[in-house]
């Protein structure tokens, strides 16, 4: 059976869909852009900042969600800013450092995302049962 799940952690969905979908274990997070949680706006700062942005919504929305990062088994990143993937991997290891075991990851560059992003982050995950 599929259940939606929400999170007031994080900013609504300005548009019609589910933010975070489970079906038994798995989870799909919805892709996320970086919108500041208090002012729902768009983040500045280019592809590194909302990298960070993403992965701190994201993180703040898990407790609602029933899921830890532990349960993440891919992230799939689309960015129109290929050229400043530096940035976004910066940002990306300090949230799965060295010596922590990341999850999968798919990188696509695209041409254009939601309200001018640069950078778009879905997530699947597998909660295990314990």
């Amino acid at each position: 059976m599929r259940q939606i799940l929400q999170s007031s952690a994080i900013p609504e969905p300005r548009f019609h869909y589910s933010p975070c979908v489970a079906i038994g274990s798995t989870y799909q997070v919805s892709g996320m852009i970086a919108l500041d949680p208090v002012t729902g706006r768009l983040v500045e700062g280019g592809p590194g900042a909302e990298t960070r942005r993403i992965l701190d919504n994201l993180n703040r929305a898990l407790a609602d969600y029933g899921l830890t990062l532990d349960d993440l088994l891919i992230a799939r990143l689309y960015t129109t800013r290929f050229d400043a993937f530096a940035e976004i991997n910066v940002a990306w290891e300090t949230f799965f450092p060295q010596g922590q075991v990341p999850p999968a990851r798919t990188s696509v560059g695209v041409s254009a995302l939601p309200l001018g992003a640069s950078v778009e982050i879905e997530f699947s995950f597998v909660k295990s049962s314990q």
